[in-house]
């Protein structure tokens, strides 16, 4: 359509303007890094290749604790997968992640609707991508906050009472709405009383989507022994990745301060999350260059090696297995989106009509 055409053209500068900048920025950087880069040069070639296979080997043991993570949350749901598939749904979302614009959209919905196919329901396909991303986010802080302690910064004791009392204040909630359905059902009813009060509708409108929302998360029931695996593999996943970045500051011959690895693994991380570009491009290299160097107290080339190692493992090559994980096992289910959908909004619709029927 021209009017449609006419929009696109309009905001077409956009994207030379994203372009240049991003093409600034990388420039910028090589201006800042040139005179490191000879030196760094020299300590890749003499790099220790038992390290870097210990790298290689704690990036995969983190990537599998992430999957058992999903793998235990999906088992407090009702839904029991094996460990393999969702390692490959794991390393296929980091590269749809790592390397799509918009990754984490494309990496989200992928492996909502792969969860969907292991027979998990809406709710709880989506229960298990918000805790996991909840998890995650609190033990990256926990990390932050203790590399500041080791390093001897002050640290508020109430951020880190707040950070432990979020995760267990959530696991706690979680258990009860399983275990008290009906009192959230009174409560929603009274909240959308009001609400139907104020738009002039019965007082029962909208209690039906509740009731089946209530019904659907009911499945989830997140004990003791699944909060504490949960937690467990979430620390694997997290320790598995700082481990993989220490080793590679051991394979360029550096000795880096426990405390500077861990405020440059946070720092990274946390950087990775501003959506400007995929996988964190130049802004986490630029920032694990520079917290190593002053964190960890260790040269700058070989800061700028490490950097360069454990991005090579992290990014690059979980992105190259992650694509290849995903050309051989979910390429195909790409083209039966449509009929997947349509039965299961078929069967959804079967069980919600059972469910009403039900005395």
């Amino acid at each position: 359509m021209p009017g449609a055409s006419r929009s696109r053209g309009r905001y077409r500068w956009l994207k030379w303007v994203a372009g240049a900048a991003l093409v600034a920025l990388l420039i910028a950087e090589g201006v800042y890094l040139w005179p490191r880069l000879h030196d760094s040069w020299l300590v890749l070639t003499e790099i220790h290749w038992g390290w870097l296979a210990a790298c290689v080997f704690a990036q995969a043991v983190s990537l599998s604790g992430y999957g058992r993570l999903q793998k235990q949350l999906l088992h407090a749901g009702g839904v029991d997968v094996g460990q393999r598939k969702s390692v490959a749904v794991v390393y296929a979302s980091t590269a749809m992640a790592v390397t799509l614009p918009a990754g984490q959209v494309f990496s989200t919905a992928f492996t909502y609707r792969e969860t969907r196919r292991w027979g998990a329901n809406p709710v709880v396909a989506s229960w298990q991508l918000a805790m996991s991303g909840v998890i995650a986010g609190i033990g990256l802080a926990l990390i932050g906050l203790g590399g500041a302690m080791l390093v001897g910064q002050s640290v508020s004791p109430v951020m880190l009472g707040l950070s432990l009392a979020a995760l267990i204040g959530l696991v706690v909630a979680i258990r009860y709405v399983s275990a008290h359905p009906h009192a959230i059902e009174v409560a929603a009813r009274w909240v959308l009383g009001h609400v139907n009060r104020f738009r002039s509708r019965p007082a029962g409108t909208g209690m039906a989507t509740v009731r089946e929302t209530l019904a659907q998360l009911e499945s989830v029931q997140l004990g003791t022994r699944d909060g504490v695996l949960s937690a467990g593999w979430a620390a694997v996943h997290r320790v598995g990745d700082i481990a993989c970045l220490g080793f590679a500051c051991w394979a360029v011959g550096a000795d880096p301060r426990l405390s500077g690895v861990l405020i440059a693994f946070a720092a990274g991380k946390a950087v990775a999350t501003i959506p400007l570009a995929p996988g964190g491009l130049v802004f986490v290299d630029a920032t694990l260059i520079a917290t190593l160097t002053t964190a960890a107290s260790i040269g700058a080339s070989q800061a700028v090696a490490a950097a360069f190692v454990y991005r090579c493992v992290s990014f690059i090559l979980v992105a190259i297995v992650g694509w290849i994980v995903f050309a051989f096992l979910f390429k195909g289910h790409q083209h039966e989106d449509l009929e997947f959908d349509v039965e299961m909004e078929r069967r959804e619709q079967r069980e919600q009509i059972e469910h009403r029927e039900q005395p």
